[in-house]
């Protein structure tokens, strides 16, 4: 038998029992569509935290006290301070450092119209929006000078306009707000960021350092210090310098433990990332077992198949069919079965996934790799589970086949 016929017949047995064929293709068709969905749906959960990494900036160092503890025991007694005097040091002793910001931070009573909330209010610096990472969306950030002269003013995250009912950045510009019963004037109002790895920075209310300082928080402690390095390869050494620069001004003895705690932003990301990672290949590696038992229900499909049809197969190889010819004829079935139904499952895979993102608010981002191995698992699951029936087939002897009833 010449191949392309050998290719008609097989096509043809499989028309001859379409209901079968279907269900057959079924375990395919769900294990394909199963792991194109999960890789997209990890690959979208990492893209999603590679873009955090981008607006959080790999260069930011955080800096925050701690209570001093050794063997997991409290032996510093009560929390660490940081002050303006530790800004000062690190200025001096830290020369891969360009920048530096400090802010205190309190939740407190705001106040706009009829809306009564409580939002996160951040008594900061100028530079905090080219160390941060920020822009301003409408109006303007607060100078040096309104901050040196306690100017009450205000800039707001862009989430603070829901928080407090604002529909529009340019409504708010120019009006007052009402922060711990006291009156601030909005000159701004930023661009969304994204929630980074340590809090939503959007949904915050900028205020000047010594307004904050004098009228709202009447402290001197701040909550944390920003340290943005010169670039990527100068991370590590301005860490190295912060914590030297601190322990100086902490006067802190060789071999005590830091009353601080400075952290990598970039490095809490990564982390996250690859847990993302590894959860995506674990639900990928679940979605493949589908694709096992579907190649199991081929092969038992097939084997159930040359049992029926072993009369059929005594009479082609009567009629001068070889073993080789039978071979093909079911392999053949096997493989058409896993292809078409890799076809469908791709199709289905990369619908469910769009379909989930646009339901479930997921990120799905739809890797051609994956579908490209997707789809070679699919053809090389027909040839293997689909070798042993073929085998089985080939090897009948016609005389007996022709027997069979």
């Amino acid at each position: 038998m010449l191949l392309t016929e050998t290719i008609a017949v097989a096509l043809a047995a499989l028309r001859a029992n379409k209901m079968r064929s279907l269900l057959t293709m079924l375990g395919i068709v769900i294990g394909i569509g199963a792991v194109i969905a999960m890789v997209s749906l990890g690959n979208g959960a990492q893209n999603s935290v590679k873009e955090r990494i981008a607006r959080l900036g790999t260069t930011v160092l955080q800096i925050n006290p701690q209570r001093v503890q050794q063997g997991g025991i409290n032996v510093g007694g009560s929390m660490a301070k940081l002050t303006i005097k530790d800004v000062a040091a690190i200025n001096e002793g830290a020369p891969n450092v360009v920048g530096v910001n400090y802010q205190q931070d309190r939740d407190m009573q705001v106040v706009w119209g009829r809306k009564n909330t409580r939002l996160q209010v951040t008594g900061t610096v100028q530079n905090f929006l080219d160390v941060r990472g920020f822009r301003i969306a409408e109006g303007r950030m607060f100078s040096a000078q309104e901050e040196a002269g306690r100017r009450r003013v205000a800039v707001l995250g862009s989430e603070a306009l829901a928080s407090l009912d604002i529909d529009s950045p340019g409504r708010i510009i120019g009006e007052q707000i009402r922060i711990a019963s006291r009156a601030f004037t909005v000159i701004g109002v930023m661009a969304p960021k994204g929630a980074t790895g340590f809090g939503d920075a959007d949904n915050q209310i900028l205020v000047p350092f010594t307004t904050g300082r004098f009228e709202l928080f009447g402290t001197d402690r701040l909550n944390d210090i920003w340290v943005l390095a010169a670039s990527e390869a100068q991370v590590d050494p301005a860490m190295g310098e912060v914590q030297l620069a601190l322990r100086r001004a902490h006067r802190i003895r060789p071999g005590r433990p830091d009353d601080f705690s400075i952290r990598n932003q970039a490095d809490f990301l990564v982390a996250l990332n690859e847990t993302t990672q590894t959860f995506g290949l674990l639900l990928a590696g679940i979605a493949a077992v589908s694709l096992l038992v579907g190649g199991i229900g081929i092969m038992n499909i097939m084997l159930v198949s040359v049992t029926e049809r072993t009369r059929e197969i005594g009479v082609r190889k009567a009629l001068g069919a070889t073993r080789m010819n039978v071979l093909l004829q079911f392999l053949i079935e096997a493989v058409v079965l896993c292809v078409l139904g890799g076809i469908v499952g791709i199709v289905a895979g990369v619908a469910g996934s769009a379909q989930m993102a646009n339901s479930m608010g997921w990120k799905a981002a739809i890797d051609l790799q994956s579908i490209v191995v997707a789809f070679g698992f699919a053809s090389a699951t027909g040839v293997i589970f689909g070798v042993w029936p073929a085998s089985r087939a080939a090897v009948l002897d016609p005389v007996e086949a022709l027997r069979y009833e």
